[in-house]
C-alpha cells in the first residue's frame, strides 16, 4: 500500500521542490520509503510513498522505471495474481524484481491500456510513456484504491488523497454546493464528482488518458459487472453446486492474498463474513494470526465471544485487543484524514482497530463486498416488504403519504424513511432509504447562506440504475457502486492508511464479484423474512454448529448514546452551535431535541459535525 502523486504539465517544467514537499503529506499512507522522479524535459513528475509488502528490496523502489526507459510507473495497491503474470510475461520481459509493480509495467508493455484487464486485486496506478508524451491511469474495479484529479491551466495532477493537490496555496478550496447536497442527502459524495470546484475522482473500474501534446484527457469504463442472471429453477443440487462454487472462489481468493513478505492476519469480528475467510485460510496456514478489538464499555457491540469460538474451532494464533477511550479530539484528525468527509461514525473504531493491529501486523483480511455482494443488508428484506404491498397502494395515494411523512413525521423517527420511500417507483427504481436529510431538511439547514438551494441528491442517487431485474438486483448492484465505493472503502482506506495498515477484502475478488452478479439467483441473497443465503449456508456447512450464523452485527459506535450528554455533546455543541458554523442553528437545535427524546439523530449530527470540522481543516469556502 502506498500513496502517489504525479504533475504533468503542457507548458513548463515541473518543480522538483514542490513534488518533494507535496508528496510529504501522504507519508503516513507508506512510511518505509519514498521516491521521485521527472522525465527528461522536466515536464512530468512522480512522487511515492511506499508501504513494503511485496519484495522489501531496494528493486521494489518507486517510481519505477521498464528496462528500456521509456515507461514510468507509481503504483499504489496489490496485484494478487502477479506470480501468474510473472511467469507468463518473464519471456518477453527480463525483470529486475520480484515486484507487483514491476508485472504492471511488464504487463503495460505487451497490451498497452488494455493490461488491466489482466490484473486482479486492489490498485490505482499510473504510467508515462516518454514515446508518445501521454499519461495512464486506473484504478480497481471496486474501487478499493483512490484516485483525484485535476487539470487546470496546462497542468493535469493526481493524488491518492485530494490533501497532496491542495498543497499548492494557489489552488482555493471552494465547495461544490450540488457535491454537499449529495453528502448532506445520502452520505457521501458519488462517482467522479469531488466536494470541492475544480477536482474529480476517478470512478472505479475507469481508466484515464492525458496527452500533453494536445491536452486530451479521455475517460473511459473498462469493465462493468455482469448482466443480471437469467431466472432459473432453485433447487437442493443447483443450490449446493452454487455453494461448493462459492468455498472455492473464496479459497482461491484468500490463498492469493495471504501471499506478502510480510506478516499477514484476519481481523475476526465474530461475524459470518470474518468467519468464513478464517476458516477457509486455516486449511492453508497453520498458526494463522487472527485479531479482534474490544471496546470500553462496548455492551452489545462487544461479539468477542463468537470471535473466540471460530478462534478455538480453528486454532488460530489469536490476539484480543483492547481500544482506548474514544475523546472528541479524535473526529479532528479523522476530519483531517478524510478528503471528502463521509456519513459514518464507523470510521472511528475502523481507525482504531487499525491502530492496534499495525502493531502486530502490516497486512490484514477483512469481510468487506459480502453485503453488498450476498444481500445482507436488512434494508434489503425491507425493501421486498415494501415492493410486496406498495402494489395494493395506489401511487397517487402513496406520493401522498410520502409527502404527509416527509413533512410531519419529525427526522430520526423510526419508519420514516421508509413513508417517504413509498413514492419512489418501485418497478425500476431504488428507494433512497439513507436518506440522512430528505431535501426540505436540507434547503433548511443551507438557508442561512443560501437563498436559493439547488437540491439534487435524489436524482444523482437514482442515476445510471439498471432497468434489468428486480429490485434486489437493483439495490445490490445500487449499494456495490456507490455506498460501497464511496463510504465502506473510503473509509476503509484512510482510516487503516492513517495507521500505515494495509487492509485487504477477498470477497472483492474479480470473479467472486462476477459470481455474485452473474450467477447466484435473488432468491439466494435474500427474501423479505432472510438475508445473505448462500452465504449463511456455506457457514452452517464449514462453521461450528454452535455459531449462530444469523447475527447482524454492524461495526459500529453508540453514536447516539455518546451524545446525549457529557464530553461529545459539549463538543457537538461547541462546533454546530458556533456563529461561524454554515448549518441553520434551529435545524440543528431541532435535531438534538429530537435526540433526546430517543429519536436517532446521532448519525445525523455526526454528518454536519464532520462536514464542518472538514471545512475548517481545508480552510474551505463557498
Amino acid at each position: 500500500m502506498c500513496g502517489i502523486l504525479g504533475y504533468a504539465s503542457c507548458n513548463h517544467r515541473i518543480d522538483k521542490i514542490k513534488l518533494v514537499h507535496d508528496i510529504n503529506s501522504l507519508s503516513h499512507r507508506g512510511p518505509d520509503d519514498s521516491g521521485e522522479w521527472t522525465s527528461s524535459d522536466g515536464k512530468v513528475g512522480f512522487a511515492h510513498m511506499r508501504l513494503s509488502i511485496v519484495d522489501l528490496s531496494s528493486n521494489g523502489q518507486q517510481p519505477m522505471l521498464d528496462i528500456t526507459g521509456r515507461f514510468a510507473i507509481i503504483f499504489n495497491g496489490e496485484i494478487y495474481n502477479y506470480q501468474k503474470l510473472f511467469e507468463i510475461l518473464s519471456g518477453d520481459y527480463k525483470f529486475k524484481s520480484r515486484s507487483d509493480t514491476e508485472v504492471i509495467l511488464a504487463a503495460y508493455t505487451k497490451w498497452g491500456v488494455e493490461c488491466v484487464s489482466h490484473l486482479d486485486g486492489m490498485f490505482a496506478f499510473a504510467i508515462y510513456d516518454s514515446l508518445n508524451k501521454s499519461i495512464f491511469i486506473t484504478r480497481d474495479r471496486a474501487g478499493e484504491k483512490p484516485l483525484y484529479y485535476q487539470y487546470r491551466d496546462g497542468t493535469f495532477s493526481f493524488a491518492s488523497e485530494l490533501k497532496a493537490l491542495l498543497k499548492d496555496k494557489k489552488i482555493e478550496a471552494v465547495i461544490n454546493k450540488e457535491s454537499l447536497d449529495c453528502y448532506l442527502g445520502i452520505g457521501y459524495v458519488p462517482k467522479d464528482r469531488c466536494i470541492l470546484k475544480g477536482f474529480n475522482k476517478l470512478p472505479a473500474a475507469h481508466s484515464l488518458s492525458f496527452n500533453l501534446k494536445n491536452s486530451n484527457l479521455k475517460v473511459w469504463r473498462y469493465w462493468c459487472v455482469p448482466e443480471v442472471p437469467q431466472p432459473v429453477s432453485v433447487n437442493k443440487t443447483h443450490t449446493k453446486d452454487l455453494v461448493n462454487e462459492l468455498d472455492t472462489l473464496l479459497e482461491d481468493s484468500i490463498c492469493q492474498q495471504l501471499v506478502a513478505d510480510v506478516p499477514v492476519g484476519i481481523l475476526l469480528s465474530g461475524g459470518v463474513d470474518s468467519s468464513l475467510i478464517t476458516a477457509i485460510a486455516s486449511r492453508n496456514i497453520d498458526k494463522l494470526k487472527t485479531f479482534t478489538v474490544r471496546f470500553p464499555n462496548s455492551g452489545k457491540f462487544d461479539e468477542t465471544q463468537y470471535a473466540r469460538l471460530i478462534h478455538k474451532k480453528f486454532n488460530t494464533e489469536h490476539i484480543e485487543l483492547d481500544a482506548s477511550i474514544v475523546e472528541p479530539d479524535l473526529l479532528i484528525k479523522l476530519a483531517r484524514q478524510f478528503d471528502e468527509p463521509i456519513v459514518d461514525s464507523s470510521m472511528i473504531p475502523t481507525f482504531l482497530v487499525s491502530q492496534l493491529v499495525q502493531k502486530h501486523c502490516k497486512v490484514v483480511l477483512g469481510g468487506d463486498g459480502a453485503d453488498e455482494l450476498f444481500g445482507g443488508y436488512e434494508h434489503y428484506s425491507r425493501m421486498l416488504i415494501m415492493e410486496k404491498y406498495a402494489k395494493f397502494i395506489p401511487s397517487i395515494a402513496r406520493s401522498s403519504i410520502a409527502s404527509l411523512a416527509e413533512q410531519y413525521i419529525p427526522n430520526g423517527t423510526k419508519g420514516r424513511s421508509w413513508f417517504v420511500g413509498l413514492d419512489y417507483n418501485l418497478s425500476d427504481g431504488v428507494p433512497l432509504i439513507a436518506n440522512y436529510f430528505d431535501a426540505t431538511t436540507r434547503v433548511g439547514l443551507m438557508h442561512k447562506r443560501f437563498d436559493n438551494w439547488n437540491v439534487v441528491a435524489e436524482d444523482v442517487f437514482q442515476e445510471g440504475i439498471s432497468k434489468q431485474g428486480g429490485l434486489l438486483q437493483r439495490a445490490t448492484r445500487v449499494d456495490f457502486h456507490n455506498y460501497l465505493a464511496e463510504d465502506i472503502l473510503v473509509k476503509v482506506d484512510r482510516a487503516s492508511m492513517l495507521a500505515s495498515l494495509e487492509i485487504r477484502a477477498p470477497f472483492l475478488d474479480r470473479k467472486i464479484i462476477e459470481f455474485a452478479f452473474g450467477k447466484v439467483p435473488s432468491s439466494l441473497k435474500a427474501t423479505d423474512s432472510n438475508k445473505k443465503i448462500l452465504l449463511r449456508k456455506l457457514a452452517a456447512q464449514i462453521l461450528p454448529i454452535e455459531f449462530d450464523n444469523k447475527r447482524k452485527q454492524g461495526f459500529s459506535v453508540p453514536i447516539n448514546v455518546w451524545l446525549k450528554q457529557g464530553v461529545f455533546r459539549e463538543f457537538f455543541n461547541d462546533v454546530l452551535l458556533d456563529s461561524k458554523c454554515v448549518f441553520d442553528k434551529k435545524t440543528i437545535i431541532d435535531l438534538f431535541i429530537g435526540l433526546d427524546r430517543g429519536r436517532n439523530n446521532g448519525e445525523r449530527l455526526f454528518a454536519l459535525l464532520m462536514f464542518e470540522l472538514w471545512r475548517r481543516e481545508y480552510k474551505a469556502c463557498f
